[in-house]
Parts: structure tokens; sequence; C-alpha cells
């Protein structure tokens, strides 16, 4: 499974809100649905229960706290299943969300019940879905009956109780991303620079236990951490509903990757970055490089853009160099002011050698501020 994921920013924790830009109209094609779901709070914070640095930064004492609740074989289950879900379908939560998603998570009862019976329950929606794959499917169905386990340990240890007491009252909050959101229209700018139909609602959930995630889920939904920012919420949408951004199993992308399979840098980054950031396979680079590099014209567009260089440098180790590169030849073809087909536009950048390294890398060198032949691993600053 290709990672759907995005990492916000640290500094996103804060809730000012961004003005409404000058150039936002107000009949928008974007249709924006902020809720909660305790379902989604409670496959999230397997994160934090897993142990590893990435989620304990944001919840060590919830971890700590929780943890201490249930048996010690369900914690080092917990700990199993990360490490058995890596090579086979991705990062153990955001994959979870991406398998139950298709049915309503409003509570942990939902995630149980769906998990007892998950042929009938699971399948249908994941299967009729954008994310369906056998292998994947096959993984989950066997491994369904340990997760559910999980669960039930959870909910007897009153992991609803412990989380309400944790968020509060979430419904001002949800009222007030939901306001400051009308001024952003990210689907009108997602449907002029792929060339797709966007359905105008996204669904936005406001989860407690998320962070550093922000996750793309069946349908136009994703979810994210309550305390975000609205410009990052924005960033977030910008991003998670481009997935994937042209047909992965199609002609075009398999000829842009049989360009970018022959790129030394590029398929080093794949083989040696920490897989704790997921993209592990050069066709989810490609997937998430094509996102980032369009959402950054999003955000642009929208004024809740980063700084291209600094964005790139820090995310992910440095690791998204692709992205940079695609992003620096889009920028030279105008592409935000005249958009178009982004398939068609791949398909004719990697015929006209446009991903190859002598084109690709000056790009990307351009755009992250420093030299082609040293665009990763990152340089470490000197005193």
């Amino acid at each position: 499974m290709n990672r759907r994921t995005f990492l916000a920013a640290a500094t996103a924790a804060g809730l000012a809100l961004p003005l409404r830009p000058l150039w936002a109209q107000p009949a928008s094609a974007t249709d924006w649905r902020v809720r909660e779901s305790e379902g989604f709070d409670a496959i999230a914070f397997l994160g934090p229960l897993s142990g590893r640095d990435l989620y304990r930064r944001y919840y060590a004492a919830d971890a700590d706290a929780f943890a201490a609740k249930l048996p010690a074989d369900i914690r080092t289950d917990i700990v199993a299943l990360w490490q058995e879900a890596e090579p086979a379908v991705g990062l153990f939560w955001p994959s979870l969300t991406t398998f139950l998603s298709g049915i309503p998570l409003t509570s942990i009862d939902a995630v149980i019940a769906a998990l007892a019976d998950p042929e009938r329950t699971v399948r249908p929606s994941y299967q009729a879905s954008s994310y369906w794959d056998a292998d994947n499917w096959a993984w989950f169905a066997k491994t369904a009956p340990r997760i559910r386990r999980v669960f039930e340990a959870m909910r007897a240890a009153d992991f609803s109780g412990f989380r309400k007491a944790r968020t509060g009252e979430l419904g001002p909050r949800i009222g007030e991303v939901q306001r400051a959101l009308a001024g952003y229209d990210v689907i009108k700018w997602q449907r002029k620079l792929t060339g797709r139909t966007f359905d105008p609602a996204i669904d936005i959930y406001l989860l407690q236990f998320s962070k550093p995630h922000g996750v793309k889920v069946q349908g136009q939904a994703f979810l994210q951490a309550a305390d975000y920012d609205v410009a990052t919420t924005v960033r977030i949408a910008a991003h998670e509903m481009l997935h994937p951004p042209v047909p992965m199993d199609g002609p075009v992308a398999k000829a842009a990757l049989a360009t970018l399979g022959k790129d030394p840098l590029i398929t080093r980054i794949v083989r040696e970055h920490d897989p704790k950031w997921g993209y592990t396979t050069l066709e989810g680079l490609l997937n998430e490089d094509m996102c980032e590099a369009l959402d950054q014209m999003i955000s642009e567009a929208l004024g809740v853009a980063r700084n291209p260089a600094d964005r790139w440098r820090k995310a992910d180790d440095g690791m998204h160099v692709l992205a940079a590169g695609l992003y620096g030849l889009l920028r030279q073809d105008g592409w935000a002011e005249k958009g178009g087909s982004i398939e068609a536009w791949l398909g004719a950048a990697t015929r006209a050698g446009r991903l190859a390294p002598a084109v690709l890398h000056p790009a990307a060198a351009r755009v992250l501020e420093r030299p082609a032949d040293a665009l990763w691993p990152v340089p470490k600053p000197t005193d």
C-alpha cells in the first residue's frame, strides 16, 4: 500500500486563523464538512501505543497513562502488529483507516463491529475504492481478529472516557474551523491543475491523537489533529484529495517510473531513506511527490503556502527531491496560470526527457537552493 499520509509542520499546532485571501470568490466550488470521530481516534491512538518516537513526541504522557490499563499481551501485540504491517501494507494506523473508512466509525464499538466480519462489512467499500489491493486485503483479513482483540481491550480500558477527558468539547472547534474554511476554494484549484473532476464535498475529521499525520481515507475525506491551524488544514486538503495524481497502473505512470528507475539519486532516496516516513517504493514516491508539487502550487494560489525550499528541506529528512523537481518543471511551464491534464503533462515530460537527471536535478536544485550534486541527504549546517 502506497502510504497516503501528509506530515504536518511542527508549527501547525497554533489556533490562529489566517485571513481570507483577497482573491477568494464568494461562490466556492468547495463544500467543507467538519466533524469528529471516536473510531478514527481509537485507530490513531495505536501510534502512541506503539512506543515509536514519531508519536511519543506528541503523546508520551497519554500513551503511558492508557497503556498501564491494557493487558501486557495486548501491549506486546500492538508493537508486533506495527512491525508486521510495515512491509505488508505500510504504517499501521494510517493503513487501518484506509481499510475501514468506507463505513461510519463514530465510536470504538463501530470499529470492533467492523472487524468481527470484515468480508461482509469492510471489503465491499474497500474493494470499490481506488485503494483496492488484493495482497493488502489478504494481510488485513488474516490479521483482523488480532486487531479486533486490541480494540476490545481498549474498550474495556474505557478508551471512550479517556479520549473525552482529553478532547473536551470539540463542537466549538468544529464550528470555528468550518467558518474559517469558507474562503478557501481548494476544489477549484484541484480541478484546474489536474484536469480531473472532483466532488465539491471535503470531509474533515478532527482528531485528538493523529499527529503528525494528515491521512487521506476513502472518498474525499481526511483526518487531522483538531488543533492544527486553518492554514495547515487547507494545505492538507490541497494535498490529500489529489491522491493518486494520475492512475498509477496506467501507461503514463509506468513510463515515468521506468525513467525514474534509471535515476541513481531518486532510486537511492527510495532505498536508503528512513522507512518511518513511508514511500518505500518508487511508485509510492512518485504518487506522493506529484501531489506535493501540485499542492504547493494550490497553497500558493490560496495564500497559505510555505517557502518551497524550507518545506522540502525540513520534511521527512529532505527526501522529497522529486517533488521539488516536478514543482520546478511545472513552474517553468506556467502550470498555475494555465492548468490542464496533469497526466498529459507527465506523459509529455517523460517523452521529452525532462524526468532524466540532466533536467530534473537542476530543476530541483533551483527550488531547493542548493547544488544539483548535493540534493540529498540534506547537508548539515556548519558552525
